[in-house]
């Protein structure tokens, strides 16, 4: 199948663009005629993301659709790239998993209304810290975050570092207190993770080889257990000695991701 990014304004092949640069895509801008060109893409199968509104899509998608074993999978994305929406074959055609991964490349935020019993969702906390952070310290910043995501510690899978930080003894002890792993990554495998950060620090850079440690493990940690696209649900947090993110990913899904060659 081949994936198709359709804009029909200006903003909206800005953001085409940028989403082309991540997924192997064909940028279609103010096809013509419009009602025959894309309804065409859909009946060969293409999988199509949409940047305009939704009801131009349904009342062009409407006179060809089959049935969700057959439809390719259909996201709409607003011209801000700020929210994805699997509007056709979310299930079956795999457009759920699909909206999951687009929302992690572009830092937006799926849009999901089917039923989500099969989606199982995984939490994983990335920490860094000065050598030697006090685990107190570690704990008030990792419980702040939790109520900021609006999770418990129940619901948190590992808590993760960069390999440097193997032996920190606040960051072990924290996780032993609250029974959770401790993993540690090097930095090749988190520089992996580039792309998805909120931010990026030049000196974290210089210091220790990626742009990010927080961020970066917890996307690692989360993808390492789905092997599925991950997303921060909660940007770096810190106080003076120590850093925290939460990322998340799915299990139990199929994978639509156009790879990007």
């Amino acid at each position: 199948m081949t994936c198709k990014i359709i804009a029909l304004t200006e903003a909206g092949r800005i953001l085409a663009e940028r989403l082309q640069s991540l997924i192997s895509a064909d940028l279609v801008y103010k096809p013509q005629p419009f009602t025959e060109q894309v309804q065409g893409f859909f009946q060969q199968g293409d999988r199509l993301i949409f940047i305009c509104a939704t009801g131009i899509v349904m009342r062009t998608l409407a006179p060809v659709l089959q049935d969700k074993y057959q439809d390719p999978p259909v996201l709409v994305l607003d011209e801000q790239g700020e929210f994805v929406i699997p509007l056709l074959s979310g299930h079956e055609g795999g457009a759920n998993h699909w909206a999951l991964e687009v929302a992690g490349l572009l830092n937006a935020q799926p849009v999901i209304t089917t039923a989500k019993g099969y989606l199982n969702p995984v939490y994983s906390v990335g920490m860094g810290c000065e050598r030697g952070c006090p685990v107190d310290e570690l704990e008030r910043l990792l419980i702040a975050c939790l109520q900021q995501a609006d999770l418990s510690v129940e619901q948190i899978s590992t808590i993760s570092s960069i390999d440097i930080k193997a032996d920190e003894e606040g960051l072990i002890a924290l996780a032993d207190k609250l029974g959770k792993p401790y993993q540690t990554w090097d930095k090749t495998r988190l520089s992996e993770m580039e792309p998805l950060l909120s931010t990026r620090s030049d000196y974290v850079f210089k210091t220790v080889g990626v742009y990010g440690v927080a961020e970066s493990a917890a996307l690692l940690s989360a993808q390492q257990q789905t092997g599925q696209a991950p997303e921060l649900i909660l940007n770096k947090q810190k106080t003076r000695k120590a850093t925290c993110a939460i990322a998340r990913s799915y299990s139990g899904v199929g994978s639509a991701t156009c790879a990007k060659n």
